[in-house]
């Protein structure tokens, strides 16, 4: 039960690393309620790496007041927030701090009321929103939670017994909103995502244990540990440290290991930890590195140290920027685009766009590393080109927060983005080219092929687990149970007696002679269109076939 009657910023801090973690833990349920059966649903990677940068930026210091762990938790999620689900959550957020202004302690009622905020500020984020989805459940959700709150203003429990049972009902209902999810057989991803975040604040609130490890851990369990300085946005955390723990003491088992890492994280960020042969290596950032130091010889004795100073090291960078920047006027034009696939990238940097952003099916790329690229750029105007739907609200998030003139063409793939930076023109003004970019984009037809990842039913269609299938506007319109027949299938469904040209990506899985003779059959198949096959390298998808 829970008996709190206000909310500070160390508890709600407590909340939301709980939430994080019990999102984390069910990750991978939550990607695979994609509504096609493909392998690169990410609705719960998203929203799981988005939290985990908000819970980086509540994490950087001990904030009391609720409003100033609410706007750093907005921040963070902004920061780090990637594909539609993740900016929606950080909207949400946002939202959510800008109704705690001047909020030291919340209560019943103004949570609620921050809640609905967070609702409205995130539909007013989307320029199309679709009822069914993850702002419906946020909604609905805000709605029955202002009328508890008023009903009863000073019990949370009740209030959080109306959360949780508002946000499963309504996610019940996704289906009926959605044909596609209830063709599918699924709720709403982005929804049952939320309704896990406030699954973990109602265990906080309550005393329950989801896992203290992994709700401190949050911040770096969903991706792969890289010390990219470079990529840290604002330094919460000044000083790299890093060093061995050899000769462990006795008593340095498994258990005071797990202490350790865990007083790491209540100390900094980044926190890396490996046990070796000859002890363990540990990696933080911290405000505190004598602390830090002071915890490892608690197991054993201390070599390699190494501590660096993050904020020096960035003001030196900033200070050689500058002066480069100052030599070189900013030019006219830049570009910036998304590739998943050395083969695109290098497509692209020929085609003189700029800086680009790995990222695409498998991997959506954040607010912070779309806005990274585009300040990398030393231009008036940047065009930027997603590549995928799923990026395309990331990418006019950074827009808007860019003191540049940014034009974000809404490419949906990587094909629609090289269609695009062909089409630039460096005489045309920039109103010209987007228009010119953008046309270019939407006359490109693709079609991609890869496997599903579960059984399923779609239009009357029985896939199976391990089926080839081949998806034609977005949809699953082929399956075979081989790659050759789904790819011959697709191209007679797309390619038009208008077309002139059919261009053939193939994967990383894709071996080059497979790739070479599918185009050699094309070119019979299509004696009127010129055909050209390339490398594009990208992971899950076996080809993606662009027809203009």
């Amino acid at each position: 039960m829970i008996q709190v009657q206000s909310i500070d910023g160390l508890l709600l801090r407590e909340m939301v690393l709980a939430g994080a973690a019990l999102l984390e833990k069910n990750r991978e349920m939550v990607d695979a309620l994609n509504v096609f059966p493909v392998p690169d649903g990410d609705t719960g990677t998203n929203m799981s790496l988005t939290m985990a940068s908000a819970t980086r930026e509540v994490n950087a210091k001990e904030f009391t007041r609720a409003d100033e762990a609410a706007e750093a938790l907005s921040k963070g999620a902004l920061r780090g927030a990637r594909g539609n689900s993740g900016v929606i959550t950080s909207q949400l957020y946002r939202g959510f701090a800008k109704a705690l202004k001047g909020v030291d302690n919340i209560t019943p009622v103004q949570f609620a009321a921050a809640l609905q905020k967070g609702a409205e500020t995130a539909y007013k984020a989307v320029m199309k929103p679709k009822e069914g989805t993850i702002l419906t459940v946020a909604r609905t959700i805000a709605e029955d939670a202002v009328k508890q709150a008023e009903a009863a203003p000073d019990d949370y429990d009740a209030l959080f017994t109306v959360i949780l049972q508002s946000g499963e009902a309504i996610l019940k209902r996704t289906p009926e909103m959605l044909p596609v999810l209830k063709q599918a057989g699924v709720v709403d991803a982005g929804g049952r995502g939320l309704l896990l975040i406030y699954t973990g604040y109602a265990a906080a609130l309550r005393g329950e244990t989801i896992d203290e490890a992994s709700a401190e851990e949050a911040a770096s369990a969903a991706a792969e540990f890289v010390d990219d300085h470079d990529a840290i946005g604002e330094i919460n955390f000044a000083y790299h440290t890093s060093f061995q723990v050899c000769h462990m003491k006795p008593e340095a088992q498994s258990g005071e290991i797990d202490h350790f890492r865990r007083r790491l994280n209540r100390v900094g960020d980044m926190v890396q930890i490996e046990e070796n042969e000859n002890g363990l290596s540990a990696h933080v950032h911290t405000n505190d590195p004598g602390r830090v130091l002071q915890y490892g010889m608690e197991l054993g004795e201390l070599t390699q140290i190494d501590v660096q100073n993050l904020k020096e090291a960035r003001r030196e960078k900033e200070a050689q920027e500058a002066r480069q920047h100052a030599a070189e006027p900013p030019k006219p034009y830049g570009m910036v685009s998304v590739s998943l696939g050395e083969g695109f990238s290098s497509i692209l940097k020929d085609l003189q766009v700029d800086a680009i952003v790995e990222g695409g099916q498998t991997m959506n790329p954040s607010i912070e590393d779309l806005s990274k690229a585009i300040e990398s750029v030393n231009a008036e105007t940047v065009f930027v080109f997603p590549n995928n739907g799923n990026i395309i609200l990331a990418a006019q998030q950074a827009a808007r927060i860019s003191d540049k003139n940014v034009v974000v063409i809404p490419t949906k793939n990587v094909a629609m983005g090289i269609a695009a930076a062909v089409a630039f023109q460096p005489d045309l003004s920039a109103e010209e080219n987007a228009q010119r970019m953008d046309e270019a984009a939407q006359k490109v037809r693709t079609g991609t092929i890869t496997y599903a990842v579960r059984d399923s039913d779609f239009e009357n269609m029985h896939i199976a687990e391990g089926d080839i299938i081949g998806l034609h506007n977005g949809k699953v319109e082929f399956k075979s149970d081989n790659v050759h027949d789904v790819a011959i299938e697709l191209l007679k469904a797309i390619v038009t007696e208008d077309d002139g040209l059919v261009t053939v990506y193939y994967g990383a899985d894709t071996k080059p002679e497979d790739a070479e003779a599918l185009g050699a059959e094309i070119e019979k198949l299509c004696p009127d269109c010129d055909v050209e096959v390339h490398a594009g390298g990208q992971p899950l998808y076996y080809y993606l076939i662009a027809v203009e």
